[in-house]
This record gives C-alpha cells, structure tokens and sequence, in this order.
C-alpha cells in the first residue's frame, strides 16, 4: 500500500508541475477568425466610434510611421507625405501578412490644421470602407519635415 502511495504522489508530481504548466502556456494549433464588428459612426464617415475584435489569433501594433521614403526622401507637400506615411503602413501591414482589412485602430498625428483636408481624403480614399477606430492629433512632430505621422493597430 505504501509503494502504491508513493506512486501516486510522484504521478500527481508530474502531472501538476511539469505538464499541466505545458498544456496551459503552449502555443495551440488552433485557426481563429477574426470577428469585426464596428460600433457607431455615419454610413459616409470614414471611421467607427469603436470597433469590438474577438477570436482574433494576432495583434500588430505599428510605430508612427513617417513620410520617408526608402530612399530617405522626404516630400514637401501634404498630399505626397499622406501617400508616403501610409505606403509605410502598407509596408509593415504586408511584413506581418495582413493588409488594410485589417486594421481597426488608425491615430494620425498632424503638424497643423491647415493639413486637415489632405488627412481627409486620405481616409475617404484607404478607410472608408474599412472604417478603423480613428483619432487625429494636432501636435509638434519629432522632425520638423514632417507634416503627419500615422500609428496603427491591426488584427487577424
């Protein structure tokens, strides 16, 4: 009876300190799909209120991205540094194998509100039928340049 008690104290052993860790903390096979669901906004805004993700399998924050390009050029007018920044967004987008689709937070950081009817057909162009969670930021820019920065968050 003792040897039976014995075994099973080092088979509790086992099973709770070395494989129930495993089960509960390692990665599973699993396939989620993203839900999406926008919350709020007009049918013609380019933006949701909120947008709710679940079963989502990746989350992808992008860093402000600027209007450089590859060859470190960086344009003098809004529009061009629109279509820059948000080339890089692309960019980083189809790095971690997502596309626009999957973005649901945009945050535009602006120099000046002079700039503002550029950011906007920026997003009546790439977001509108996307319709991410948006917030614009009238701010000093890190470099002087630059007239806008765009951070993004994306799921799949």
């Amino acid at each position: 009876m003792k040897n039976n008690t014995k075994i099973y104290r080092v088979y509790v052993f086992i099973v709770a300190f070395i494989m129930l860790p495993n089960l509960i903390f390692s990665q599973t096979s699993e396939v989620k799909t993203l839900k999406k669901q926008n919350i709020g906004g007009g049918a013609n805004w380019n933006y949701s209120e909120a947008v709710k993700i679940s079963d989502y399998s990746e989350l992808l924050f992008i860093s402000g991205q600027v209007p450089v390009t590859i060859d470190d050029k960086v344009p003098d007018d809004i529009k061009d540094q629109c279509d820059v920044a948000w080339s890089n967004i692309e960019a980083q987008l189809k790095k971690a194998d997502m596309t626009s689709k999957n973005l649901v937070k945009v945050t535009f950081f602006v120099s000046d509100r002079k700039y503002l009817h550029a950011i906007g057909e920026l997003r009546e162009q790439k977001l509108l039928k996307i319709k991410p969670a948006m917030t614009i930021i009238i701010t000093g820019i890190y470099n002087q340049d630059w007239l806008l920065e765009i951070e993004a968050i994306a799921a799949k």
